[in-house]
């Protein structure tokens, strides 16, 4: 038996980019009845909670959003999508303000009373807004509130989608949820449904994103048949904290240490970023500072935990308390003293810059479909800016709440086909159905382990080739493995989806790095170790016939060009 609910608008994930297309969606119109799914509990789940750092947006001069336009591109080796590059620099002010006068954030401020902004790693100005090292717990709380407070928003939590639907004309129809407390599917009927479940790269061995995500929202769109675009890129943060024998080993120290004045140093004390970008040092891009921190260690040079040191002591110990308070209790936990000493850090999975194709009211190629936030392609392009994240998260799930209201006025519900969801759920449980096996933990500790030794911060052919044919070995023997016990809180259960989706993001990662045949941001070659001369392109990679097919789109240069020329000079007013 599957139980059926309706909504008019369905958030699948309860993030940033959820909770903000909720409320934008609920504000439009008090009629509306939104629905949200999230995998956990509302305001505790997920990664938006967990960032540290802040949220990028251009306030004062004399930053500009052109300066914003450029850093980002800049960052993201020009493959970005730069309209969608343009709606996040050009909405985030307006986005950030929201935050604090109409959700009651409160950031951090001036002596003056203004909001105070500090500096990141691969930015022009000071830009990046921040509650001291805690702004996604700032940020997350308060979209929480005003989320309960708004009657005509339905939560569930403890739900995932396990399906998307569609209607007989191939327009989006909600999903097929699972609620993991009872075992019993809820087919979700919508006029509009938004994909905002988050990435989240947990198919690799060392990872600073919630352990809750599996590339859910991906493995959905995948099935789904839409387009995705540059999942090859992977982002890899260069200061995960390294904790031999605990499963805190990557946990993130944030980029606000660098952009503070923190050093870098190798097992035998040199400041090695002076050999890989001696202008910006440790201020350099998250992908050069990781891949940097990687080699050190590959060439003999790490600690003896085969890691590197960070080191903030010398900017006093009270300095570190005051603003790098939640860093500074995490280090303690694990017997490690920030404020006054280095601390070993290396690199750690952290971000999905690659997704699903959407343009810049967050349509997808399904009518009726919606994306926002990780679980997107294009904003990023090759590398994302430290604060980019939760700004691409807060500013898409505004804009896309604020379009799936518009679109779903005078609708009818569509409709779905009864034996149709039946076969779903079936395949769902399959493994219910199956004997028993002990194969599940030991397939997914060899997903991870070849994820990040062959398809991680350097690659080459030969390594991905024997990578994508572990992958389908894992994905294959998966579909024999059955877990214990019944549907209801079954743990085991839960696991054996989230690695099915898993490996088939890592295949989709593992083919389009295949793909491109050069070094550019987070993607790196030690085959083809330079960026390609030539148009750049952007990897795209769809489901044809059962099979990813995969190729190359130009890059459309609507806003910048590579080589500094921009396009645009019009700049809004902040109280806008």
């Amino acid at each position: 038996m599957i139980d059926a609910a309706e909504a008019d608008v369905l958030i699948l994930g309860a993030g940033g980019a959820g909770l903000c297309a909720a409320l934008h969606a609920a504000d439009a119109s008090p009629k509306l009845r939104v629905t949200v799914v999230v995998k956990g509990l509302l305001g505790r789940a997920g990664c938006t909670r967990m960032v540290q750092g802040g949220y990028n947006a251009v306030l004062t001069e004399p930053d500009s959003l052109e300066a914003h336009l450029v850093d980002t591109l800049a960052g993201g080796g020009f493959i970005n999508d730069q309209e969608l590059v343009w709606a996040l620099v050009t909405e985030a002010p307006r986005r950030a303000l929201e935050l604090e006068w109409r959700y009651g954030c409160l950031f951090d401020r001036t002596r003056e009373g203004r909001i105070h902004q500090k500096p990141f790693a691969g930015q022009s100005h000071d830009r990046t807004i921040h509650k001291g090292d805690l702004t996604g717990i700032e940020i997350m709380n308060r979209l929480t509130e005003q989320t309960l407070a708004r009657p005509n928003v339905a939560v569930f939590e403890e739900c995932r989608a396990v399906e998307l639907l569609c209607d007989g004309a191939g327009r989006a129809a909600g999903a097929l949820v699972l609620d993991l407390r009872t075992g019993r599917f809820v087919a979700i009927r919508a006029l509009a449904t938004l994909l905002a479940m988050g990435g989240g790269p947990t198919m690799y061995r060392v990872i600073a994103c919630s352990a809750d995500k599996a590339a859910d929202g991906v493995a959905l769109a995948y099935r789904a048949g839409l387009p995705l675009r540059d999942m090859e890129m992977v982002q890899f943060h260069p200061t995960g904290l390294v904790i031999p024998g605990s499963l805190m080993t990557g946990a993130l120290l944030e980029e606000g240490l660098r952009g503070a004045g923190g050093h870098l140093r190798n097992g035998r004390g040199e400041r090695f970023m002076e050999r890989y970008d001696p202008r910006r040092m440790e201020r350099s891009t998250r992908d050069l500072v990781a891949r940097a921190a990687f080699l050190e260690v590959a060439e003999g040079r790490g600690t003896p935990n085969g890691a590197v040191w960070i080191d903030v002591s010398h900017l006093g110990a009270e300095v570190v308390e005051t603003n790098f308070r939640g860093m500074v209790k995490r280090c303690r936990d694990f017997g490690r003293d920030l404020a006054r000493g280095p601390v070993e850090v290396g690199p750690t999975t952290h971000f999905m810059m690659g997704g699903v194709v959407i343009d810049t009211a967050c349509r997808t190629a399904i009518e009726g479909l919606f994306a926002a936030g990780e679980d997107t392609g294009g904003v990023h392009g090759a590398n994302r800016l430290g604060g980019n994240g939760v700004a691409e998260s807060t500013v898409f799930g505004g804009i896309a709440g604020d379009v799936m209201a518009e679109s779903v006025a005078g609708r009818p519900l569509p409709r779905v086909a009864g034996p149709a969801l039946e076969d779903l759920a079936r395949r769902v449980t399959a493994p219910l159905e199956r004997p028993a096996t002990r194969d599940l933990y030991a397939l997914q500790r060899e997903l991870r382990d070849v994820m990040w030794e062959e398809v991680g911060l350097v690659r080459d052919a030969r390594g991905l080739a024997a990578a994508l044919n572990a992958i389908d070995s894992v994905a294959e023997r998966l579909a024999g493995v059955g877990v214990p016990g019944g549907p209801a809180l079954n743990l085991a259960w839960q696991d054996w989806l989230n690695l099915e989706n898993q490996a088939m993001a890592a295949r989709l990662i593992t083919r389009s790095a295949l793909a491109r045949r050069e070094s550019r941001g987070a993607h790196f070659r030690r085959d083809f170790p330079v960026a390609a001369p030539g148009p750049l392109v952007s990897v795209r990679v769809q489901a044809k016939d059962g099979v990813p097919a995969v190729w190359e789109e130009p890059v459309a240069f609507t806003r910048a060009t590579p080589d500094g020329a921009v396009a645009v000079s019009s700049m809004i007013e902040i109280g806008d």
